[in-house]
Order: structure tokens, then C-alpha cells, then sequence
């Protein structure tokens, strides 16, 4: 049976909802009565009673503490990515100077494990004709191989998690056994295809539901700088 609070008390007194609807709409009540305020007693989690104020105080103590909480995430996360977006940017224009396509991919898995936190492998693989590629180190497979190894990744945008064991030593060999998470990023340059896949040894680094805006940017400049490195056409076809 629900009790209807807004009616008066027995002993004429306003019900409580009365009283809380009276000071919400007379917020200044308690400027002009101060004696009132100064006799309030509050129940405190510890047991004892404490004034309105006291208690007033604590609330403001702790909001403003959440919200130096949240400020000091926020700024933490803009110095992140004011270091990852300037890292970036070195890294790109590191990738523009390359005058050979081994020379872009030494520099792009080198500066992707010194430069990037949490980055501890890094691999580029394209598919294509392995054997159009002639004496280059740059590693190369045929599609069917990179279908048969990590067909399920291959989604046409990023992934990004833990992956399973023979996807792992496909896309990073021997370092497959130190590797807790994994990012792959689909590479389309020109008609050819392939990924760029990074590593951590941190099995919580790589997510499902984290952004992959910064990597996504220097695979768009794989796609522009590659096919003008390749000495000779790479695409599945």
C-alpha cells in the first residue's frame, strides 16, 4: 500500500515531501535563518551526527575530488596523444624519406617498438607473388597462404584483441610465445593488399573496444608511399 507523503500529519504538521518541495522552491530559506541551519544534525556513516554544513562541506570535498579526479584524466589522456600524435608525425616523415620498400618497413617495425608505448613487435606483410619480388626482404606471401593463416582476421578493418596461437606466428614467428595482445590493420596499397600487424606483451593493451585513429593514419600513408617503392606490380591478381 503506498503512503501518500504530500498529505498533511496527523498532528498538523507538513509531511516531509511538503517540506522538501517548500525549500526547493525557497532556496535563500536557510540564509535567513542561520540559527535554524546551525542546530541541523545530520546521521554520518561513522554514527555520529554532524551539522548540515559539516555535511555540506564533506559533499563538496568529495565532488571535488571526482572532479579533480576526471579533470586529471582528461589532461593525462590529451598529453597521451599530444606524444603519440607528434610521434606519429616524426614516424611519417620518416616513412616519405625511404627510397626502398625494405628501407619503409625497417623504419616503419623500428620506430612503431622504440617511439610507441606498448608496441613491442611489429610486422608487415603484403600479399601477392613472392617470387615477382626477386632479391627483396620485404616480406610477401601469396593470398591464399595469408587466407589459410589468418582468413578470419582478414575483415576488411581493424582487429584488435588476442589473437590465436598460429595467427600469432604468422603474422610475428618466433615471438609469437611473448605476445598477450594484438592489433592488425588491413594495408591496400594500390591494387595489392596486405596488414600491418603490432604487438604487446601486455595481454590487456590491445582491445576490441580501444581506437586505432593513429595507426589508421600512418597505414594511409603506407598505401600512398608503397606502390611507388615496388619495383614491379604485388597484387593478388
Amino acid at each position: 500500500m503506498r503512503v501518500d507523503n504530500a498529505k498533511p500529519n496527523k498532528d498538523g504538521l507538513p509531511s516531509e515531501s511538503e517540506v522538501a518541495r517548500y525549500l526547493r522552491n525557497h532556496p535563500g530559506f536557510f540564509l535567513n535563518n542561520e540559527d535554524i541551519l546551525a542546530e541541523l544534525k545530520l546521521a554520518h556513516a561513522s554514527g555520529k551526527a554532524v551539522s548540515l554544513l559539516e555535511r555540506q562541506v564533506e559533499l563538496l570535498r568529495e565532488r571535488n575530488m571526482d572532479m579533480r579526479t576526471r579533470l586529471n584524466n582528461l589532461l593525462e589522456n590529451a598529453q597521451n596523444n599530444d606524444v603519440i600524435f607528434q610521434r606519429s608525425r616524426e614516424l611519417i616523415l620518416a616513412l616519405l624519406e625511404a627510397r626502398r620498400p625494405e628501407e619503409l618497413n625497417n623504419i616503419l617495425c623500428r620506430r612503431l617498438v622504440a617511439d610507441f608505448e606498448k608496441i613491442d613487435y611489429a610486422s608487415l606483410i603484403l600479399f601477392g607473388d613472392p617470387s615477382r619480388m626477386g632479391s627483396s626482404q620485404l616480406r610477401v606471401v601469396s593470398p591464399e597462404t595469408a587466407q589459410e593463416n589468418i582468413g578470419a582476421l582478414l575483415r576488411g578493418k581493424a582487429v584488435c584483441g588476442v589473437l590465436r596461437g598460429e595467427e600469432l606466428s604468422f603474422l610475428f614467428g618466433k615471438h609469437a610465445d611473448h605476445i598477450g595482445s594484438a592489433a592488425l590493420v588491413p594495408v591496400c596499397p594500390g591494387t595489392g593488399q596486405g596488414v600491418l600487424a603490432i604487438a604487446s606483451k601486455d595481454p590487456q593493451h590491445f582491445k576490441s573496444s580501444m581506437g586505432t585513429l593513429f595507426i589508421d593514419f600512418i597505414v594511409e600513408v603506407l598505401n600512398r608511399t608503397l606502390p611507388r617503392l615496388m619495383k614491379g606490380p604485388y597484387s593478388a591478381g
